[in-house]
């Protein structure tokens, strides 16, 4: 056999294999895609600890930064491990404070609003049921969404809740739960680590960059790498820290109102404004809604006034003394960010979508500015 035949049945022998390989490739993908999908829950607890050091990361210097200026030797020594230390300890006491102060409040309200929901609705039969002819509403064809509404037999739906496959589902999310508990110990065994061992973990990166990539490259990464996470830590630090003000201040200002639920709705908008743009939107028309039940159309709308002022009073003052400087972004690029964020990713996607955007804007900034250097030197 010459040459130009063992070739041919190395080409037809090499494309058999490859076939199969495909089509086992194919016929296995349910395989792939569920080992995948348990190699990502598997690592899940070292990505939320990863999220969680960062978060941490400032405190963490800001108080290691305060401790070496103390001049025991012992305590300048052990300054990384004694700001590790003092931040969980605040973050324990934040969440005892939340536990025991901020969540029964909320969680009574909760069952409260849950307990009067279906007086709600009869109220707003009634008056549907009583609007004249003439009224935009009607003419909205409102009516026929009610109808609709009516038919649907909530006593079924609550049985259907109850039912033995509900119900085993249910047992078995309780039974999942020390899972969750086994996961939340390894997020914060690892993000303890990550803080502590941060200066090595920093320098081994460097290392492996400037041994991967040539010294070009490695100072564009770098680059890109300090000013990202400086876009990153300003961003998720002060709509933290904004949402929990906000959120502290509009309820107070709704308890002073005698607003019903005002924990409840306080707890939302602050939650919501994480959000860019919509978040603080849908916060404040549900608060709305609520409160048309609660306290009457006239108490309604004078919380959506005071509630506007206040948004505007974080959007233009607040807001921007938190966040210190600006991520410079078009509110159409903002909006963008957060329908593209939030139609792949969800609710971190719109949490996260804004910084990302400023990332990418950065970086064809750079690019346009790079063209245009080079398009000069060329015309010299």
């Amino acid at each position: 056999m010459n040459n130009k035949e063992w070739k041919k049945w190395i080409f037809w022998f090499s494309f058999a294999v490859a076939t199969i390989a495909v089509y086992k490739t194919i016929d296995s993908v349910t395989s792939i895609v569920s080992g995948i999908g348990n190699f990502i829950s598997l690592i899940m607890p070292f990505f939320m600890a990863l999220l969680v050091a960062y978060i941490l990361y400032m405190p963490c210097k800001f108080l290691e930064n305060v401790i070496n200026k103390a001049k025991p030797k012992f305590i300048k020594n052990h300054s990384r491990g004694l700001s590790v230390l003092f931040v969980y300890l605040i973050v324990i006491l934040l969440i005892f404070i939340i536990i025991n102060f901020i969540i029964p409040t909320v969680s009574a309200s909760i069952e409260d609003l849950a307990e009067n929901i279906p007086n709600y609705y009869n109220t707003a039969m009634e008056y549907i049921d009583n609007l004249d002819e003439n009224s935009l509403l009607v003419k909205l064809n409102l009516n026929s969404y009610i109808n609709n509404l009516k038919e649907i037999n909530f006593m079924d739906q609550i049985i259907n809740l109850l039912s033995i496959d509900n119900i085993s589902s249910y047992i078995k999310g309780i039974m999942g739960a020390a899972s969750v508990i086994f996961d939340a110990f390894v997020t914060i065994v690892v993000s303890v680590y990550l803080l502590l061992e941060r200066a090595d973990i920093k320098s081994f990166l460097q290392n492996l960059s400037k041994a991967v990539f040539d010294k070009k490259t490695n100072m564009a990464i770098g680059k890109y790498y300090g000013r990202t996470n400086s876009i990153f830590l300003k961003f998720i630090a002060s709509q933290m820290l904004d949402a929990i003000v906000i959120g502290v201040i509009t309820s107070i200002a709704m308890m002073l109102m005698r607003v019903k639920y005002a924990a409840l709705l306080g707890f939302i908008i602050g939650l919501f404004n994480v959000i860019p743009y919509f978040g603080a939107i849908i916060a404040v028309i549900l608060a709305i809604v609520i409160t048309i039940f609660t306290g009457g159309l006239t108490q309604a709308v004078w919380l959506g006034i005071v509630v506007i002022i206040l948004q505007q009073i974080d959007a233009n003052v607040i807001n921007p003394r938190i966040l210190g400087n600006s991520l410079n972004l078009s509110p159409i690029l903002v909006i963008f960010s957060v329908t593209i964020g939030g139609a792949y990713f969800g609710v971190l996607g719109m949490f996260l979508g804004v910084p990302v955007i400023a990332f990418i804007k950065l970086i064809i900034e750079d690019f346009i500015e790079y063209k245009k250097n080079k398009e000069i030197a060329v015309n010299k």
